[in-house]
């Protein structure tokens, strides 16, 4: 039995295709009996125009994305962390890029909205991203129970904030997950660095399920799912391409190196007043 497995997909813009391959590792996963399954962001879709995320956008508690995710739940009786899925707002030109989290009876745990847009020109490069055009940014942090312990929640360009991180740690989070569709051109010189330090900063275990590889879009992205340990050690990664990792998580490791190392409790300056 192994603890979490995070998928790695080159989504493109054929929903049902990208669900069928997502059941496939499903059903792989299933046989070494996992508890949790995480999958990256835009799993569903990666589409080749943004306005087809408005298009393909579903309502919350409804839709053939989610029902699949609360099937599979069911199926195989493990938790799933759905990536981020166009979630449908008042506002018709907008939607939300939102991490659900079934557990193992289907039922929705948690919901969390991406809050860090990712609205960039890539230096010396012609590649640029602008996700407040179709997106509405989320306004809430969430923690949520799960079978790798009190678990938070972020997406992507989160990464690039480590106050979310911070901020996560007075709910007691013991482990980070992050789906993710880190771009190949930034992934190569901050990917590694940054998922490192938001492991290492706050002794936590750190989840991430990535897209990795050529989409029919044009975008390549950086790939390197990889799942790292409180003191910054890498346990499972997969580098380009399709596949899973999965790995143990070992909580009582996690406290006993913030017991013996303790510099958690030797915060200062962001301390409440």
């Amino acid at each position: 039995m192994t603890d979490v497995a995070a998928i790695q997909l080159t989504s493109g813009p054929n929903i049902q295709a990208n669900l069928y391959e997502v059941a496939n590792y499903f059903e792989e996963i299933g046989k070494l009996r996992s508890k949790i399954v995480v999958l990256p962001e835009n799993f569903a879709l990666m589409p080749e125009n943004d306005n087809d995320f408005l298009k393909y956008s579903e309502v919350e508690g409804d839709g053939p994305i989610q029902n699949f995710l609360k099937e599979n739940a069911i199926k195989y009786k493990f938790w799933i962390v759905g990536g981020s899925i166009p979630i449908k707002t008042k506002d018709r030109k907008k939607v939300t890029a939102t991490t659900f989290v079934y557990d193992d009876k289907g039922e929705v745990k948690c919901r969390y909205d991406k809050i860090h847009l990712f609205d960039v020109k890539l230096p010396n490069s012609n590649e640029s991203y602008n996700e407040s055009k179709v997106f509405s940014h989320g306004k809430k942090i969430h923690v949520v129970e799960t079978p790798v312990g009190i678990t938070g929640l972020s997406c992507c360009y989160d990464l690039r904030f480590p106050e979310l991180f911070r901020m996560q740690l007075k709910y007691g989070v013991e482990t980070f997950i992050l789906p993710a569709a880190f771009t190949e051109q930034t992934g190569k010189i901050h990917w590694d660095t940054l998922v490192k330090a938001r492991a290492i900063e706050n002794l936590c275990y750190i989840v991430t399920a990535c897209q990795g590889g050529y989409h029919i879009n044009g975008r390549k992205t950086y790939g390197h799912s990889m799942i790292v340990n409180p003191w910054g050690q890498v346990s499972a990664e997969i580098s380009s391409g399709k596949g899973f990792i999965y790995s143990k998580i070992n909580r009582k490791q996690l406290h006993s190196i913030r017991k013996n190392f303790p510099v958690l409790n030797h915060i200062r300056l962001l301390k409440d007043k």
